[in-house]
């Protein structure tokens, strides 16, 4: 079986959702599965140089290979003309193309040639269709599905959502495609020795519980709520650090406002800004923190949070993450309403029990091992692609 994963960018700096891939690729390619992943150069929407890679040609990794297209002429939408034209002349060499991404020109131009070339495809929304992500920009995105995605969303094999929660709440603007519902995957962390690295090169005190935030550092990811929840924490002599950890290269000005918020606040002496973190400091802040927190207003699935669970951190979300539900049923963190009082309520819960911080951290390890598995996800995946086949077939 060929298969095509198509993709804006799968950059670092754009997260989680985009990066996913890394994660399925190999683990579509242990199953015999040929995988080939179309991606732009893309790294960044403000000022940053493109990827470093070779373009136009399949690079091998890991049993798949990726080929990287210049993103041109629209640099801030990963647009490529290149890719596409590719995408037109080959296919047909393919048997499924799954897509991720929708209202990006370069995800919804690819769904238009699937069809014409009668490439079956797959698209993954990315929380796109949430009716909170519609409201923004909403006059541009009624004109955009008028145009193209009710067409994409209609001639799709299926539509992938990565909950039932995101599946429930979808818009689906009255288009009838079949709904697959499979989780994202995470990479498992063991834990080590690296967390007096990660306090003395962070300048974090000794013996003092560390707060996490580890996501982009956008209006819907509920620091509005997170920032003042953490102050009345301080005002009642609860003690921690909190690490910030993202960056926000689409949206540069609210990210300097948080930063800017928080050097202006009682937390600027029990904060740490780290920046974008990948790599050995992301796997070892993981390993070294004893809460992970994200209060999103909305959120299709929460990798973030999934790479907490794995790393056996307890976590505390909001119930507009849509994995909430398996948070709550295998006890593995808090979870509480989009409201200041609520999320202090339960940050307070947890920073005075670590012992049931640390018993929720292993379940929440233990729950992430069981479902979020890569080689288990990539098995689901492969049926869903078998049925396609069968489909057409028949």
């Amino acid at each position: 079986m060929k298969i095509l994963q198509i993709v804006p960018s799968i950059s670092l700096i754009y997260g989680g959702p985009s990066q996913m891939l890394l994660g399925l690729a190999p683990a579509l390619a242990k199953e015999d599965v040929e995988v080939t992943i179309l991606t732009t150069d893309s790294n960044g929407d403000s000022g940053q140089q493109p990827l470093d890679v070779p373009l136009n040609r399949p690079i091998k990794q890991d049993g798949y290979e990726i080929i990287y297209f210049r993103c041109a002429p629209f640099r801030r939408y990963k647009f490529s003309l290149d890719l596409l034209k590719w995408l037109k002349l080959h296919a047909r060499e393919f048997d499924v193309a799954h897509i991720h991404a929708l209202f990006s020109p370069i995800s919804s131009a690819a769904a238009t040639v699937c069809r014409q070339q009668k490439l079956p495809y797959i698209l993954r929304p990315l929380g796109t269709l949430d009716p909170a992500d519609l409201r923004k920009k909403k006059l541009l995105k009624q004109f955009y599905v008028d145009i193209l995605e009710r067409r994409n969303l209609a001639g799709a094999a299926a539509i992938h959502f990565t909950s039932d929660q995101e599946a429930k709440i979808s818009e689906r603007f009255g288009v009838a495609t079949q709904d697959l519902v499979i989780p994202l995957g995470v990479i498992p962390l063991g834990r080590d020795s690296r967390e007096s690295l990660v306090r003395g090169k962070l300048g974090i005190p000794e013996g003092v519980p560390l707060v996490l935030f580890m996501s982009r550092i956008d209006p819907k990811k509920g620091l509005n709520l997170l920032i003042p929840a953490l102050e009345k924490l301080l005002a009642i002599g609860s003690k921690f650090h909190f690490v910030l950890a993202g960056t926000n290269p689409q949206d540069p000005d609210y990210e300097s406002k948080i930063k800017s918020q928080i050097e202006n606040s009682p937390l600027r002496s029990h904060t740490t800004i780290t920046g974008f973190v990948s790599g050995e400091l992301k796997a070892s802040l993981l390993q070294t923190a004893d809460l992970f927190v994200l209060p999103s207003y909305y959120e299709n699935f929460g990798i973030a949070v999934a790479e907490a669970m794995v790393a056996s951190v307890p976590v505390v979300i909001s119930d507009q993450v849509h994995i909430y539900q398996q948070v709550r049923d295998s006890q593995s963190g808090w979870v509480g309403a989009t409201d200041v009082q609520a999320l202090f309520e339960l940050l307070r819960e947890a920073l005075q029990n670590p012992q049931e911080c640390q018993r929720r951290g292993l379940n929440a390890q233990k729950y992430a091992l069981e479902h979020f598995s890569w080689d288990a996800i990539a098995r689901q995946i492969i049926q869903a692609y078998q049925a396609i086949l069968a489909n057409k077939l028949n």
